[in-house]
């Protein structure tokens, strides 16, 4: 019963994370004296169009899910679903991707005075993802997947990313007032060197980064997944029309 507590209480702190810089966010709209810095609904947009606020929430969501699941079957010797082992895989890889890319290529930029609340950036770009790594090591049940669950895990990035490149030349920047807004630096075509060639060279990278460490986790789950099956007496549970490994 002890780690689906820890995976609650995670879960918890990265709401409480998100919560935290959006109440700052939101103030900072309310008492700006500009009409682009003052426009709400476009303020509301950008705060949950971060790669960061929408993978910490799906992170908590996940972690929760697995929590109650493995309570609900703390009597038996189940593996988790199939359909969870696959989700689990892709927060993990979009934590671990973000806590890396945040600490390589954000961590040290300029921000407007007040304009982050520091204990919620740790938690959401640095203890989330080390949390993430863990459970990957310690998580409860790992199932075994196929190694073409990378390419699932690849989906939601690609999405977002023609999202943000396709959103950002309508968008005033509420901090500048410019006719554009990039959550990152790295997919501003107007201030990475090459314009639009150097942002597709970072989104390549970075879209490289992620299927390694999808691919990373999910060996990981591989692994642990045959030492528990070779050290444990009598065949560890699947569910009914699933297999142990999943090729």
């Amino acid at each position: 019963m002890f780690y689906p507590v820890v995976r609650i209480i995670v879960a918890l702190a990265g709401v409480a994370a998100v919560f935290a810089q959006f109440e700052r966010s939101f103030s900072l709209a309310l008492v700006s004296t500009t009409p682009y810095g003052s426009d709400l609904p476009t303020m509301v947009a950008n705060f949950f169009s971060f790669f960061t606020i929408q993978s910490n929430l799906a992170t908590a969501v996940t972690l929760v899910v697995g929590a109650v699941w493995a309570i609900r079957h703390r009597h038996d010797r189940l593996q988790e679903p199939r359909w969870f082992a696959v989700l689990l895989t892709c927060v993990a890889t979009y934590m671990i991707v973000t806590g890396v890319v945040y600490n390589l290529l954000l961590r040290g930029i300029e921000q407007a005075p007040g304009a982050v609340v520091g204990w919620s950036n740790e938690i959401l770009h640095v203890w989330i993802p080390v949390f993430m790594l863990v459970d990957a090591l310690v998580g409860y049940r790992r199932r075994a997947l196929g190694w073409s669950a990378a390419g699932i895990v690849a989906i939601y990035p690609v999405v977002w990313a023609l999202y943000t490149l396709a959103r950002a030349p309508f968008i005033t920047n509420p901090g500048t007032g410019v006719p554009y807004w990039y959550p990152y630096p790295f997919l501003d075509p107007n201030a990475v060197a090459g314009g639009y060639l150097g942002v597709t060279a970072y989104v390549v990278g970075i879209a490289v980064g992620i299927i390694v460490v999808a691919t990373g986790v999910i060996a990981i789950g591989r692994w642990r997944a045959a030492a528990a099956a070779a050290s444990t007496p009598g065949p560890v549970r699947s569910r009914p029309g699933s297999t142990a490994r999943d090729h």
